[in-house]
């Protein structure tokens, strides 16, 4: 199993933070990454390592998408960028999957360039996991299309599913959509035509559902287009941050909070861990003809590490073909 990772992809220091994360995984999994960027700068970060790994080797890149950088004119004129490499390197079969935590919008361009789409499948979904009380739910599109139609939603739906059924063993998934009510006349006209259309369809369409079912676990997959799905996302990432940095203020506030603060420091823990987007390291690519998986631009090295083990358990699952297949009925 080999993995291209953008290794100039992320916010702050995203050299070390893909490089050290890169190696926490090759030490647990033993999986081979190609680290793909500026030769001098990836072998300068390398040699800082107590220790390095054969698992590792550089693959040159001499561009860098920026972060703020356009995706169309990034696919025109940044043809030598890191990420643009890592994704041939992937068409190329000298990979089988690539994690970036780079320009989202230029990343999902170039691999749609690259890779192309899965037959029968018009439009790609960005696929992410968020918190329920006994695990995760799939929401999607989490941010690759802003202006979907409802048969886009449908196929986003039946991706979700089969993601949801062949990756995370639920069976017969629950598939909501999400609106602004649970009865079937609500919402905008897009959600109703697309209800319309799922309740026609052979997945396990549950109907309608509200914000406030989204962190429940009563669904599996939640479906939305990508304008919604992204300020979802963006939402919960932020009100997980300010919950905590509440809740620690709190315990520092006075010696009895302090106090409590030492005694719940493995329930803290825990509860930390829940809520962490590091802990699922990235959002998978539905739709496009190979396995794109992109990262949050703050991703630590723990959440580098836990995308490459994402990528190597969708490549491990063959998900593509079930997806051709699903949508192929």
């Amino acid at each position: 199993m080999r993995i291209a990772l953008d290794c100039m992809g992320g916010d702050v220091s995203p050299i070390f933070k893909n490089i050290s994360g890169a190696m926490e995984a090759v030490e647990k999994d033993g999986f081979e990454v190609i680290l793909v960027g500026e030769k001098d700068a990836l072998e300068k970060e390398l040699s800082k390592c107590a220790k390095t790994s054969p698992l590792l080797r550089i693959e040159h890149a001499e561009e860098t998408v920026a972060m703020d950088e356009s995706p169309s004119s990034a696919v025109r004129r940044k043809r030598n960028s890191s990420i643009w490499v890592a994704i041939q390197l992937v068409k190329e079969g000298k990979a089988e999957a690539v994690v970036s935590a780079g320009n989202t919008g230029a990343a999902m361009a170039m691999a749609k360039v690259q890779f192309g789409m899965l037959p029968h499948v018009e439009r790609p979904a960005i696929a992410t996991r968020l918190p329920t009380p006994e695990g995760f739910s799939i929401l999607l599109d989490a941010g690759a299309n802003v202006d979907s139609k409802p048969e886009h939603l449908c196929q986003f739906a039946l991706m979700g599913s089969v993601y949801a059924q062949d990756c995370c063993g639920r069976d017969s998934p629950r598939v909501g959509l999400l609106s602004i009510g649970e009865e079937e006349s609500k919402g905008n006209e897009l959600t109703r035509e697309t209800y319309e259309l799922l309740k026609r369809s052979h997945i396990n369409f549950i109907g309608n559902i509200e914000g406030k079912d989204i962190f429940t676990g009563n669904v599996d997959v939640i479906v939305c287009d990508g304008f919604v799905g992204n300020i979802v996302l963006k939402s919960s990432e932020f009100l997980a941050e300010m919950v905590e940095s509440l809740l620690r203020e709190e315990l520092k506030a006075s010696w009895c909070g302090r106090l409590a603060g030492l005694l719940m420091k493995p329930i803290y823990r825990n509860f930390r861990k829940k809520l962490s987007h590091s802990e699922y390291g990235g959002a998978l690519l539905l739709g496009i003809n190979g396995v794109c998986v992109i990262s949050h631009g703050g991703s630590s090295p723990k959440a580098i590490k836990n995308a490459l083990f994402c990528a190597k358990e969708f490549v491990e699952h063959n998900l593509n073909k079930r997806i051709e297949e699903a949508i192929a009925v």
